[in-house]
């Protein structure tokens, strides 16, 4: 067996029809899913369970990963805006104007990332807007989580039909 073809059959520039796309895929939302706000989701179910210095703790974290966003977003959010904005247009360019297959497997991921992104956010907004206690913050975080979630599904849905297209439909040369 060939060394050489073994690595270019394994770095396969092809996207969906490569297990890494979907390795990395699955890696995303698994990550994105389980920090919730900047906090790890087995402290939100351990202090929901325990309560007393794990609540603490949760309530410490969530404070501090909130602070932290909302600091990023007023000192450099405009910046962070237009660079992403010029990003995400150049990306939908060239997966959907130049039918570039690595840029459409970029932006499957990147676009519903952004969506979680701007989530994150808001759910920082309203926790520091409503400093909620006790019951109220498991609640809000839980709710950032379900929305996750559905995100996250609809995305690999998408993702998977569209892949499924592009191996069946215009790779195989079955397009017109």
């Amino acid at each position: 067996m060939d060394l050489t073809k073994t690595l270019i059959d394994v770095i396969d520039a092809r996207s969906f029809s490569n297990l890494w796309y979907w390795i990395v895929l699955a890696v995303s939302w698994s990550t994105a899913s389980h920090y919730v706000v900047g906090v790890p989701f087995d402290m939100i179910t351990r202090a929901k369970r325990q309560g007393g210095e794990a609540f603490d703790d949760l309530v410490n974290l969530v404070g501090i990963n909130t602070r932290r966003l909302l600091y990023i977003g007023q000192v450099s959010g405009l910046v962070i805006l237009g660079f992403w904005a010029f990003v995400m247009t150049a990306l939908l360019m060239l997966a959907f104007w130049y039918w570039i297959e690595f840029a459409q497997a970029v932006v499957l991921l990147a676009v519903p990332m952004t969506f979680v992104g701007i989530l994150t956010f808001k759910t920082a907004q309203k926790i520091e807007a409503e400093q909620p206690r006790g019951p109220d913050l498991l609640k809000r975080l839980m709710r950032h989580r379900f929305y996750t979630h559905l995100i996250g599904m609809v995305s690999i849905f998408v993702t998977a039909l569209f892949g499924m297209y592009q191996n069946l439909y215009v790779v195989q040369g079955f397009g017109g």
